[in-house]
């Protein structure tokens, strides 16, 4: 634990920072629905002071050819972010595609619920652990869609051109 910090609480720890980044992208992948089971699934629920409310915005998404060439900018999407903090100090950050403020408020709290001891395992069992397993399967099924569409080119020499 991090000493005289003051987003630290006795029953908390500082999560790793690539662990820390792997929850948020799953949060951010987490549909409505499944962020609002598990909320309501949630007992007792902590109390939360929001710190910076929903807030809608743009922001440039850049791209690279072939995933190495030089990166451009590919166009802008909209975004919501917000910021909670649990009564017991653990801040949260909820970033999320598109304009929905309920969601980005959800994603902050099970963001500052995650860094709890006392809320970690729930976080996990009900939303983590499905929201990727789910994000997977998507994915997968993407992969196979795209698959089914690729056209290999090749070209044929032909007897007279040499």
């Amino acid at each position: 634990m991090l000493p005289n910090h003051p987003a630290t609480s006795a029953d908390s720890r500082p999560p790793a920072e690539s662990e820390r980044r792997t929850t948020l992208a799953i949060l951010a992948r987490a549909e409505h629905r499944e962020l609002a089971d598990a909320w309501s699934g949630l007992s007792p629920r902590p109390d939360f002071e929001t710190v910076r409310r929903p807030e809608f915005g743009l922001m440039m998404v850049r791209g690279r050819i072939g995933g190495g060439g030089a990166p451009f900018n590919f166009g802008e999407v909209t975004v919501t972010r917000c910021v909670v903090r649990m009564a017991s100090g653990e801040v949260g950050y909820g970033n999320v595609l598109g304009r929905d403020g309920d969601r980005a408020e959800l994603v902050a709290r099970f963001d500052a619920l995650a860094q709890s001891n006392r809320y970690r395992d729930y976080v996990e069992k009900s939303l983590l652990v499905p929201v990727a397993e789910r994000a997977h399967r998507d994915d997968d099924a993407t992969r196979r869609e795209t698959a089914a569409t690729r056209v290999n080119f090749f070209t044929m020499v032909r007897g007279e051109d040499e």
